[in-house]
């Protein structure tokens, strides 16, 4: 039976719903990740963008959204409770406002990463940090890395996968008979929409497939490894095929992309803390994640607190990687 396993880390919250030892879907939710879906808050209509149907709205933390739609006969300046359906999504240059709707309900915090996954019904395990590391056996760290670089694995090939604006794009690499290839890449490209909960638009280039059964037998393996909902194309005749879940937050690509200095720190942060005693006291780091301690000071705070020795962190004396 899938279990989830939960950490309350430092700078973030993790968790990964595992079976047979293998991650099926991996979140994280970083420390002041800004407005979560469905959080009701009160807020104020600072201007009318589309006439009778959309506007944007004022939270009383300063920050923005997006409402659709307008409430009858509302007008600029008016007070309102409303309801975040859609976090803000990370995207360079223009990253998208949380949208929100009305709302008659009370104002109310969102549920945290935590309650989420309770309510899923499935078992969870908080993990301790002087336990056996659970999460890094089951692919912790191959995970993040493949959020990071796009570069997933499958048997007999590989995908690359690219978030943009429109839409996450994986590409299909590989060797052997076309018709397999695909069919494997389909299973593999569900499984890791799965994995980095990946929402919205995602386009899957595969290789050019001669013939209706042979494209129709890969649209099947998408149908019976993805679950619903989502909609989806045909395999069409230069081999794509486009999905649409639904899209309520980022997906973990873009969280660990939009900052991957500070995804990174976190990350060696949970190293350190699950580092058996004598734990080091000095960490040599590169100066982007020096940066990123300067702005989180309260990070090193609770290292030293949870570890019992007061860190050390310098600027590394060879040219690393963050």
């Amino acid at each position: 039976m899938p279990e989830w396993l939960y950490e309350a880390g430092i700078g973030e919250a993790r968790a990964a719903l595992i079976e047979d030892g293998r991650i099926l879907e991996a979140r994280i939710e970083p420390d002041g990740a800004g407005l979560r879906v469905g959080a009701i808050l009160p807020a104020r209509l600072i201007e009318i963008t589309t006439k009778g149907r959309e506007g944007r709205v004022t939270l009383d933390d300063g920050s923005e959204a997006t409402l659709y739609p307008l409430p009858p006969g509302i007008t600029q300046g008016a007070r309102l409770t409303v309801r975040i359906v859609r976090e803000g999504i990370p995207e360079a240059g223009r990253p998208k406002r949380p949208r929100a709707t009305p709302s008659d309900d009370a104002p109310a915090p969102a549920p945290d990463l935590l309650a989420r996954i309770t309510a899923t019904g499935h078992p969870v395990r908080t993990l301790r940090a002087h336990e056996s590391d659970a999460l890094e056996q089951a692919g912790w760290s191959e995970v993040l890395e493949e959020a990071m670089t796009g570069e997933i694995a499958f048997p007999g090939g590989a995908l690359r996968m690219t978030p943009t604006p429109a839409m996450t794009l994986f590409d299909v690499d590989g060797t052997g008979p076309l018709e397999a290839l695909a069919c494997l890449a389909a299973t593999a490209v569900a499984e890791a929409i799965l994995r980095h909960d990946i929402g919205g638009s995602i386009g899957i280039d595969f290789p050019t497939i001669v013939g209706k059964g042979p494209r129709q037998a890969v649209a099947a393996a998408i149908d019976h490894a993805l679950p619903l909902p989502f909609e989806r194309t045909a395999v069409n005749g230069f081999g794509f095929l486009q999905i649409v879940r639904p899209r309520t937050h980022a997906s973990l690509p873009e969280r660990l992309r939009a900052a991957p200095a500070a995804a990174r720190m976190r990350a060696l942060l949970r190293q350190i803390e699950r580092t058996p005693p004598p734990v080091l006291a000095r960490h040599r780091v590169s100066a982007r994640l020096l940066a990123v301690l300067a702005a989180h000071p309260t990070w090193v705070e609770e290292l030293s607190r949870r570890t019992g020795v007061a860190p050390i962190f310098e600027l590394e004396t060879i040219h690393g990687q963050d």
